[in-house]
């Protein structure tokens, strides 16, 4: 059975070996950074068509004309 300072220093040796292997992979992600801002994709907004976008505005035209009613009805 093993005493209580050699639990602790078992447990320190165990902490430093992770914190090791933590820089490595920190040093791992910085040599990876620049490749991988070369493949990133940019997120495309949504083409719609002429008929698409007179639609909803449309539809946004007939949300304000109610809200404008009730407005002068109120």
């Amino acid at each position: 059975m093993t005493t209580h300072n050699e639990a602790v220093k078992l447990l320190q040796r165990r902490r430093q070996g992770l914190v090791d292997e933590l820089r490595k992979i920190d040093v791992a992600v910085k040599a990876l950074g620049g490749i991988r801002s070369s493949h990133t994709t940019t997120r495309r907004k949504p083409q719609f068509s002429k008929a698409g976008l007179e639609r909803i505005a449309a539809a946004q035209r007939a949300r304000w004309a109610k809200i404008k009613a009730k407005k002068a009805a109120g």
